[in-house]
């Protein structure tokens, strides 16, 4: 008895490239758009360096100029308070100064937010380059 040879199979199709390349682009625009959305820092400002930072960027801070001055979204404020108002019970008070801004007015700004009600200070700084970085 003998077997009949059975139909060969079609060979499968190669899955299409121009799917992967759809995928690929989209996530490209996404990353180009969620890259775009944060408010840009001031031009003027200049950023003190540090080794570590937590990664989180800046959404609505508390901006200590080179003279010392304190802007919150663009206005300029004699003290903290109209900042700790707009803040959340839980959130941190966040203080982006700049570099040739004085010592002693960061520390004494970010005493005055913890004394009118922040329970967290973060000072907003650049993150040092690393070797490999280079």
């Amino acid at each position: 008895m003998r077997r009949r040879p059975s139909p060969r199979r079609a060979r499968r199709k190669p899955e299409p490239t121009i799917a992967l390349i759809n995928i690929v682009f989209l996530m490209l625009v996404f990353f180009l758009v969620a890259g775009t959305l944060t408010q840009p820092l001031e031009p003027e400002l200049e950023l003190i360096d540090t080794a570590t930072l937590d990664g989180a960027e800046p959404p609505d801070a508390l901006v200590i100029t080179a003279t010392g001055a304190l802007r919150f979204r663009g206005a300029h404020l004699t003290d903290g308070q109209a900042y700790i108002d707009t803040l959340a019970d839980d959130a941190p008070a966040r203080i982006l100064p700049d570099r040739a801004a004085p010592a002693t007015i960061l520390v004494s700004v970010a005493q005055d937010l913890r004394a009118r009600g922040a329970m967290d200070v973060l000072i907003i700084t650049k993150r040092r380059p690393q070797e490999a970085d280079r």
